[in-house]
């Protein structure tokens, strides 16, 4: 009986070590997204408030803010996430109390009727009787050894009726503390929301003042169009010329290329990002974010950051053309083996046509339009096709 409380308690102790090791790990993952939340949170509002102190209600303010929205939304989830967890937990601290609870009244009980038959064998009339009404020198030995056991059990009895009671305290201080950080995430869980209330109705203003300034953003996209069918030329140009370079070369690509092409393969989720910010323009068709029934073709995505952000290569390869297109800045095109990556919207350019170019070297830096918009357009190609970048640029 004795044995069978301590393995009880040993099982929930066990069970509630096993419970609470997987919570924190999943708890920890969750602060984690919640720190890196924090952290896009800081970042967007450093663009946000660069990009609107320039000019109000532009596209750049709005992608800010949507950016803004769904940083704010992702860093409530991780809240939402970590409440539900410990409601699980206080739960399960509940059920561990009911049981140790249970378990020591049992024990208390036993031990009472312990006491009563200790009472009566301590008596050294019934004591002796018991040992000398023996028939043999053996059980004489046997009933000997059962009463020190039973001095034993009692012990054992106490020490294990300790051990439940400091294990119970331990479980309702712990489910005490487990409430108040529950109370500060709630806390936090509707500041948040109020914020993310705050953020909507901003982004609603600017939507509506952007549509008022339908003739303006139709203009503005026009002219995006036109420097992006010059990037477009520009791009086939010098596919163009690199095909007729190997076919010079009897139709073979260099060895060099072929291990730049596969070590640049290989690397697919690993590149790092050519710079800070957010994505602003995802690849392929995208609705417009304030005309209706517009759709827009990116054949990369757009980076919207802070004015002079530095841009870096994402791989190591040879600068195939550095150019100026209206609209759009200076452009760095790269070669990796029989990839290229594209990088526009630059201020200032710090590398040269032909020159060999390492992963994460700077080539330039981002300028800002004068709606005060810092936006890279970057663009990844296997030779004529182009890519997602997201699905080759690891995780922000």
């Amino acid at each position: 009986m004795f044995a069978g409380r301590t393995l009880v308690l040993i099982f929930f102790t066990l069970i509630a070590f096993s419970v609470s090791a997987q919570r924190h790990r999943t708890k920890s993952q969750l602060q984690k997204e919640k720190q890196q939340n924090l952290e896009r949170i800081k970042e967007t509002e450093k663009i946000l408030t660069e990009t609107s102190a320039k000019k109000k209600n532009t596209l750049g303010e709005l992608n800010a803010l949507n950016q803004r929205i769904d940083d704010q939304e992702k860093l409530i989830s991780s809240i939402k996430g970590e409440v539900t967890i410990l409601d699980s937990e206080i739960g399960e601290n509940k059920d561990i109390i009911l049981a140790l609870e249970n378990d020591l009244r049992k024990l208390k009980k036993e031990f009472a009727a312990m006491l009563v038959a200790a009472q009566k064998a301590n008596n050294s009339t019934t004591r002796l009787t018991f040992l000398f009404s023996a028939k043999s020198f053996d059980q004489l030995v046997m009933r000997m050894k059962y009463m020190e056991q039973y001095s034993n059990a009692r012990k054992l009895q106490a020490e294990q009726i300790v051990k439940v009671q400091e294990a119970l305290g331990g479980q309702v201080r712990e489910i005490e503390g487990r409430r108040v950080a529950k109370n500060k995430l709630l806390d936090e869980e509707l500041k948040e929301n109020d914020n993310l209330s705050s953020l909507k109705k901003k982004q609603n203003t600017v939507v509506k003042s952007l549509q008022k300034e339908e003739k303006k953003l139709r203009k503005d996209l026009e002219t995006t169009k036109k420097a992006v069918a010059a990037l477009d030329r520009l791009i086939e140009d010098i596919i163009r010329e690199e095909r007729e370079r190997v076919a010079r070369a009897s139709g073979k690509s260099s060895d060099r290329d072929v291990a730049l092409s596969s070590s640049f393969e290989q690397n697919k989720n690993k590149f790092p990002w050519p710079s800070a910010g957010f994505v602003s323009q995802k690849f392929g068709k995208q609705p417009h974010p304030a005309l209706k029934n517009i759709v827009v073709n990116n054949n990369g995505v757009n980076i919207q950051t802070r004015e002079d952000e530095k841009v870096k290569c994402i791989f190591d390869g040879e600068v195939s053309r550095v150019a100026f297109i209206q609209a759009m800045g200076n452009i760095v095109i790269v070669k990796h083996g029989e990839y290229l990556t594209v990088y526009g919207g630059l201020k200032e350019v710090s590398v040269r046509t032909g020159q060999k170019v390492s992963t994460n070297q700077e080539i330039g830096k981002v300028f800002a339009n004068s709606d005060g918009v810092s936006e890279l357009r970057f663009q990844i190609f296997r030779n004529s096709t182009p890519l997602d970048p997201q699905i080759w640029l690891r995780n922000m």
